[in-house]
């Protein structure tokens, strides 16, 4: 197999993860608002939640607005998440609540990375391989990367929310070639989820790996 001139990567779930789980964070913060339940209850209200939610993609390409939408997207989930849990009207103020939420996943402490992935990066960028990122995350991805110490391995980063289209559609993976100057067939692409990851890129020509962390 050749060398390929680009290794794009997804973000969650391929380079670094949420420690414990999402409701594990979610109780943490909300625990100092009124609210105490079962991690795992609010766990699963939370992927149920995310996963009926829209694609985070906005069609304006005003960056203030798109962090806006970007902030009502999330809080939409989190509220429809104490809902199903019959929670919110034991809340001393969500808003606050979500404000903080909202910043801690700013923050590296409820993210990981898996232990594999830094050895990973450097060998490639050894090799003279430019690094990117394609990910269905939202314009906090910078400060996440930073402080992760994780910025500087990536050329670029192209994200759902800037772009319009969220993965598995095929703009997203052009949009990010276009930024390398680079075909399809002379880039790899990585990634945790078989339809948005690997087939998405695979749609395009890329040359796609499925990241099996389930097992």
């Amino acid at each position: 197999m050749n060398q390929p001139k680009v290794i794009f990567l997804d973000a969650v779930g391929t380079i670094f993860g949420v420690k414990n789980s999402v409701g594990d964070a979610y109780i943490k913060i909300s625990s100092q608002y009124g609210v105490i339940r079962n991690c795992q209850e609010i766990n699963q209200y939370f992927y149920e939640c995310f996963k009926s939610s829209p694609p985070l993609a906005f069609k304006t390409q005003n960056k203030q607005e798109i962090q806006q939408l970007e902030y009502q997207w999330w809080e939409k989930i989190a509220y429809d998440t104490f809902a199903k849990a019959n929670a919110l009207g034991e809340f001393t103020d969500f808003k606050a609540f979500f404000a903080q939420l909202y910043d801690y996943f700013t923050t590296a402490e409820p993210w990981f990375i898996y232990d594999e992935v830094v050895s990973c990066l450097k060998k490639w960028q050894n090799q003279d391989i430019q690094l990117a990122m394609i990910s269905n995350f939202d314009t906090r991805i910078y400060d996440v990367l930073k402080n992760l110490n994780l910025a500087t391995y990536f050329q670029t980063i192209t994200i759902s929310s800037l772009t319009g289209v969220a993965k598995p559609h095929p703009q997203i993976f052009l949009k990010a070639l276009e930024k390398h100057d680079c075909q399809p067939q002379e880039a790899w692409y990585i990634g945790d989820s078989k339809q948005e990851d690997y087939w998405g890129a695979k749609s395009v020509g890329m040359q796609s790996f499925w990241l099996n962390r389930r097992n």
